[in-house]
């Protein structure tokens, strides 16, 4: 995927995102550092539910308005935890407890993150 045609999937995983009403939106651009995946796309739900809402909500927004369907989803059964498979594009939609724990959009101390307003 080109540069600016990436960064515009993006931009249609966080509105998939603010359709499901997560919280504490952050994406973690990897573009400059050697890595297969380019992006990761982080947020956090309230409960169990609310992170398997904000999922189903991701993957039918992203394949409505980019027609791109995950090539795999992990950890939807127990969601504490959501992993969602885009390729170049990972998201994790986390329970607030799981997120502060594995703190992992600060694990590349070389990526650009960028943090989106909660949509109250």
């Amino acid at each position: 995927m080109k540069e600016s045609t990436i960064e515009q999937f993006v931009d249609t995983i966080v509105k998939g995102m603010q359709e499901g009403k997560a919280k504490r939106i952050v994406t973690v651009d990897m573009q400059k550092l050697e890595s297969p995946c380019v992006f990761f796309v982080i947020c956090e739900g309230t409960s169990s539910t609310h992170v398997a809402t904000i999922t189903t909500e991701i993957r039918n927004f992203v394949r409505e308005n980019a027609q791109m369907k995950p090539f795999a989803i992990d950890g939807f059964e127990a969601a504490n935890w959501v992993a969602m498979d885009y390729g170049q594009v990972i998201v994790h939609i986390f329970q607030s407890e799981a997120r502060e724990f594995y703190d992992i959009e600060h694990l590349w101390a070389d990526a650009v993150l960028n943090e989106i307003a909660d949509i109250d």
